[in-house]
């Protein structure tokens, strides 16, 4: 009885935390953008101060971008997905992997690596919205 009276009166129903819209892997790939700028303006500017404060974005913006990540493999992908891109799981890992990189690096190129996963998991994301 009192399951009817307090209980909720609509039942809703998502594959994911909330009805889909809220997940865009655009996050992580802007944060992960403005890693490998940052790491280009490091390479242009010898700037001892410049190069503190650099690092410290640089390194906030990877941690930014490797959450992004991680919140769509834990919270966005689902089982159902995992068994269509059984490749996800590896992926997912070498992009978190590739942001460390980037993130203890002032080498554009490990920025770039990370960018890369990052489009691979965009691509899988999109395909997924379709079906």
């Amino acid at each position: 009885m009192f399951s009817r009276l307090f209980g909720p009166k609509v039942k809703a129903s998502a594959h994911c935390d909330l009805p889909c819209g809220v997940y865009d892997p655009a996050q992580a790939r802007i944060e992960a953008e403005s890693v490998k700028a940052v790491q280009e303006k490091m390479a242009a500017n010898d700037d001892p101060h410049f190069q503190a404060r650099a690092t410290v974005i640089k390194e906030q913006r990877a941690e930014l971008a490797k959450h992004h990540v991680s919140v769509l493999w834990s919270d966005y992908f689902k089982p159902p997905h995992f068994e269509k891109y059984p490749e996800l799981h590896q992926l997912v890992n070498d992009a978190l992997k590739a942001l460390s990189a980037a993130k203890a690096s002032t080498d554009p190129a490990t920025g770039q690596k990370a960018l890369d996963y990052i489009a691979q998991i965009d691509k899988i994301f999109w395909e997924t919205k379709q079906g």
